[in-house]
C-alpha cells in the first residue's frame, strides 16, 4: 500500500500582492494537503481560517481546521500594493525553504505565488530574472523550460523575458534542441504522455514563407526538427504560428513550442486566462505557479481570482502522482 503524499509547499510570494489572498481563497478543508510558507498574519482577513504550524508534518491534520501556514520570518504587515524592502529577504528565503523541504521529502512539490522581481532586487539583491532562473539554480543549475499549461493548451516559449529584437540571436540550434528535448521528457514524466506529439512554430511570419520573410526556418530550424525526428521524437513544423492554435490544429499535438514569449502566451491566455498554470520542466523537483503576477492594483480588495492558484496546486498533485506511478511501474 502506498504512503500518503506529503503536503505541497506553497511559497507566499510578495505579501503586497495577491499571493496570500489567492492561497487563502484556494484552500478548502477536503482539498489537496498543502501548507503555505510565510507570516500567518499575511494570510488572515480573506474569509478562511489560518492555522500556524511549525513543521510540514502538521499540515495534513491542520487542513481540517484551516489553511496551514508554516511560520517563516517575513517581518511587518502586508501593505497592499506597496512592496516592503524589509520583507524581500524573507520572500526569497521562503522559496528556498519550499525547495529544500521538497528535496528532503517533507513536501511533495513546490507551488510559488507571484513575486515582484524589482522589489526583490532592490531589497535583497536578488540576482535572477525571475522564479524560473532561481529555481534552476536551487536545482543544481539544470536546464529548464517554462511551460504554460491548461486543459485547452500547453505551450513552451523557447525564449522568455527578452526583447523581441534579441530573439533571433538568443535562439540558437543548441537552445531549441534543449527546449525540445526537455519538453518531450517533461510531457512523459509529468503528464504521462508516452510518445508526446510536439508542434514547433516558425520564428518568422508564415514560417519564413520559403525564405521570403526570413531564412532561419530553412537554414537550421527545419533541419534540426528533421534530425530530432530521426532520433525518435514526434515533431511537426516549423509551422506558421497563426495556424497552430485553432481547435482542429490543437487536437494534433500535446504541446506547442513557440519561439518567443508572446507567440506562446497570447494563445493560452486567450483560450484559458483563469486556469493557466506555469510549470517548470527539467527541475529535479516539481514546481508549478499560477499564470499571473502580483496584481498590486487589486491587492487587499478581496477580489482576486484564486482559480489559477487552485489549478496550480491541483496540477502539482497530479504530477506527483504520475511520477510516483512511473517509479512503481
Amino acid at each position: 500500500m502506498s504512503l500518503p503524499m506529503p503536503p505541497i509547499a506553497v511559497s507566499c510570494g510578495d505579501p503586497a500582492g495577491i499571493g496570500p489572498e489567492v492561497i487563502a481563497r484556494s484552500y478548502e478543508p477536503s482539498g489537496t494537503p498543502r501548507f503555505a510558507i510565510g507570516n500567518p498574519a499575511h494570510f488572515d482577513g480573506f474569509g478562511m481560517p489560518v492555522v500556524a504550524i511549525e513543521s510540514p508534518t502538521a499540515a495534513p491534520a491542520a487542513m481540517a481546521r484551516g489553511l496551514p501556514v508554516l511560520v517563516h520570518d517575513i517581518p511587518g504587515p502586508a501593505t497592499p500594493g506597496i512592496p516592503q524592502s524589509a520583507q524581500a529577504a524573507g520572500i526569497v528565503s521562503a522559496i528556498a525553504r519550499a525547495v529544500a523541504l521538497t528535496q528532503s521529502g517533507e513536501a511533495s512539490a513546490v507551488v510559488t505565488a507571484p513575486i515582484h522581481k524589482k522589489a526583490l532586487q532592490d531589497g535583497a539583491g536578488f540576482a535572477y530574472p525571475g522564479h524560473t532562473e532561481y529555481l534552476a539554480a536551487l536545482g543544481g543549475d539544470v536546464d529548464v523550460v517554462m511551460m504554460l499549461a491548461s486543459d485547452a493548451l500547453r505551450v513552451v516559449p523557447a525564449t522568455i523575458h527578452i526583447a523581441l529584437a534579441d530573439v533571433p540571436t538568443a535562439l540558437t540550434p543548441q537552445v531549441l534542441e534543449q527546449v525540445i528535448r526537455t519538453t518531450a521528457k517533461g510531457l512523459t514524466s509529468d503528464f504521462g504522455i508516452l510518445n508526446p506529439r510536439i508542434a514547433i512554430a516558425g520564428l518568422n511570419p508564415h514560417a519564413g514563407e520559403g525564405g521570403a520573410m526570413g531564412r532561419e526556418e530553412l537554414d537550421w530550424i527545419a533541419p534540426l526538427i528533421e534530425r530530432l525526428r530521426g532520433a525518435g521524437l514526434h515533431l511537426t513544423g516549423p509551422s506558421s504560428a497563426d495556424t497552430m492554435f485553432h481547435a482542429r490544429a490543437r487536437a494534433e499535438y500535446d504541446a506547442a513550442i513557440c519561439m518567443y514569449h508572446d507567440q506562446a502566451l497570447i494563445p493560452i491566455k486567450t483560450l484559458d486566462f483563469d486556469r493557466g498554470v506555469n510549470v517548470t520542466l527539467g527541475l529535479p523537483f516539481i514546481r508549478t505557479s499560477p499564470d499571473h503576477g502580483t496584481a498590486f492594483d487589486i491587492a487587499g480588495k478581496g477580489i482576486a481570482n484564486p482559480t489559477s492558484m487552485a489549478a496550480a496546486i491541483d496540477m502539482a498533485a497530479q504530477m506527483v502522482a504520475r511520477r510516483a506511478a512511473a517509479k512503481v511501474a
